[in-house]
C-alpha cells in the first residue's frame, strides 16, 4: 500500500550568506563602506524549510544536498537541527569546501547583488539523493532549487536532457509532486538547462525575470511596468512546455497563478510604509515557501498567493533571508494591515 504523502522535501543549494550591508554601489575602482556584516543560512532548501517552520508548517520537513566539512557545513547541520528540519539526508563531501554567498545589499533600497562560490553544491546529484528513504518518508511535494545553480544537476543527460530532469522524472514516478526554482541568472542558458526540466514538474514557481527567460515572453512593457496580460501569456506557456499542475510568477507587483484547471488568479503586493524594507535577500525563497504551503494544503489559489505575497513581504523586513518570516496568523495579520 503507497504511504500517506506529507511534508516537503527540499533539495539544492546549501548556502552560507555573508550579507554585507552597503551605503552604494560603487563605480568599477570605487570605494563603498560596508555599514554592517551578518551571517546565515541560504539557498533555496535552506530558506524555503527554514519560512516553512517559521510559518507553523505542522508536516515534516526533509533536506536534501551536499555540504563540505568545515565550518561552514557545520553550521548548516546546526541552522536545521535548531529549526526542526530534517538534516539526515544532508550529505557531507570530504574534502569540498560549503558553498558561500557575499550577499552586497544597499542600505537605502535594500536590492542586492551576489557574489558565490558553488563548493559542494556542484557536486550535487542523484547519486547523493536516497531515493528508496524518499519514498519511505513520502512526502507529498519534492522541491528542487536552483537549477542553473547546480552544475551536477544541470549536466546533460542523454534520455531526459538533463540529470535534473532525470531525478524528477524518478520522484515522480514514485507519486510525489515536483517543483522547481531557479536563480536569476544573467547567462542566456534557460532554454538549455529548465526546459527538459519542465516535462518533469508539478509546480513551477519563478519570478518575471526567469519566465521571461524560459518562454521569451516579455513580463514588461516599454516603460519597465509589469504587463498583466504577458505574465499570463507566459504562466500559460510554461503549462504548455509541460508544467503539469500550477505555474505561479512573482514579481514586485504581485502572484500571478495559472494552473491546469483553468484557473487564472492575480493578487498584488502588499503596500509597506517607507523606511520598513530592510533587505529582499531571500524575498523569492519566503514567496515559494508561502505557496508550497498553500499546495500542499490545498488552499484555493488567492490564499495561496496572499499568503506567498504576505510571507515574501515580511521577509523584506530583516537583514537576512529569514528572520522576517513569520507564524501564519501573523503572516495574515500583516496581509490585512499592508493590502493595497
Amino acid at each position: 500500500m503507497m504511504p500517506t504523502m506529507n511534508g516537503i522535501a527540499c533539495a539544492g543549494n546549501w548556502i552560507v550568506d555573508q550579507i554585507k550591508t552597503i551605503d552604494c554601489w560603487p563605480e568599477q575602482g570605487a570605494l563603498s563602506t560596508i555599514r554592517s556584516l551578518q551571517h546565515g543560512i541560504g539557498g533555496s532548501p535552506a530558506n524555503v524549510l527554514t519560512d516553512l517552520q517559521s510559518l507553523g508548517f505542522s508536516a515534516p520537513t526533509i533536506a536534501l544536498g551536499c555540504i563540505g566539512d568545515d565550518q561552514y557545513g557545520r553550521l548548516v547541520m546546526e541552522h536545521c537541527d535548531a529549526h526542526g528540519i530534517d538534516a539526515s539526508m544532508i550529505r557531507v563531501l570530504p574534502g569540498e569546501s560549503t558553498s558561500y554567498t557575499d550577499v552586497m545589499t544597499i542600505a537605502d533600497s535594500g536590492r542586492r547583488t551576489f557574489f558565490h562560490d558553488r563548493g559542494a553544491n556542484a557536486r550535487f546529484t542523484p547519486e547523493y539523493v536516497d531515493m528508496d528513504r524518499v519514498s519511505a518518508l513520502a512526502p507529498r511535494i519534492f522541491h528542487l532549487g536552483y537549477l542553473l545553480l547546480l552544475d551536477g544537476m544541470d549536466a546533460e543527460d542523454e534520455e531526459y536532457g538533463t540529470v535534473a530532469a532525470r531525478l524528477l522524472a524518478d520522484v515522480q514516478s514514485r507519486g510525489i509532486q515536483t517543483s522547481v526554482d531557479v536563480v536569476s541568472e544573467a547567462v542566456d542558458r534557460f532554454a538549455q538547462i529548465v526546459g527538459p526540466v519542465l516535462k518533469y514538474v508539478d509546480h513551477c514557481i519563478v519570478n518575471e525575470y526567469e519566465v521571461e527567460r524560459i518562454t521569451g515572453i516579455k513580463a514588461r512593457d516599454s516603460g519597465e511596468a509589469i504587463a498583466r496580460p504577458a505574465l499570463v501569456e507566459a504562466a500559460k506557456a510554461l503549462l504548455t512546455m509541460g508544467v503539469r499542475r500550477t505555474a505561479v510568477i512573482h514579481c514586485p507587483e504581485g502572484g500571478q497563478w495559472i494552473d491546469s484547471a483553468s484557473a487564472e488568479v492575480w493578487v498584488p503586493s502588499l503596500h509597506l510604509p517607507e523606511g520598513m524594507v530592510v533587505s529582499a535577500v531571500g524575498a523569492g525563497d519566503a514567496f515559494c515557501a508561502g505557496a508550497l504551503y498553500g499546495i500542499h494544503e490545498g488552499w484555493p489559489p488567492e490564499r495561496c498567493l496572499t499568503v506567498a505575497n504576505a510571507t515574501a513581504a515580511m521577509s523584506l523586513c530583516a537583514k537576512n533571508t529569514t528572520d522576517g518570516v513569520r507564524s501564519l496568523d501573523e503572516v495574515l495579520e500583516f496581509a490585512r494591515r499592508y493590502q493595497g
